[in-house]
């Protein structure tokens, strides 16, 4: 009877410890995916000032224009390769959460 209370007591403990590495690389995966939001919101928004500032100055529509097209491709570039580094991101955050989850369903059941 003890030894079976000993065994539950071990599977509670290496749940609990599964859990807590699991949070923990949810963490810190969270933390990547803000900073990075962060710093896109500010590099778009740096961007748009930028242009907006050349718009004010430009001399002929056609120049205007130019600057406004310009801006968008580079801004749909921009947001591609955002989109595609935040995909990675959330993958990440999700294969090294799971890990430990993973490696207790591994173990063979006694």
């Amino acid at each position: 009877m003890m030894n079976q209370f000993d065994d539950f007591q071990k599977l509670g403990k290496e749940n609990m410890d599964a859990t807590m590495k699991a949070l923990g690389a949810f963490s810190m995966g969270a933390q990547q995916i803000a900073v990075e939001s962060t710093d896109f919101a500010k590099k778009s928004f740096e961007h748009s000032t930028a242009t907006l500032e050349k718009l004010v100055g430009a001399k002929t529509l056609d120049k205007a224009i130019e600057i406004q097209t310009d801006y968008v491709k580079s801004a749909y570039e921009s947001m591609v390769a955002q989109s595609s580094k935040m995909g990675e991101l959330y993958a990440n955050l999700m294969k090294d959460a799971m890990k430990p989850v993973e490696a207790m369903m591994a173990k063979p059941a006694k």
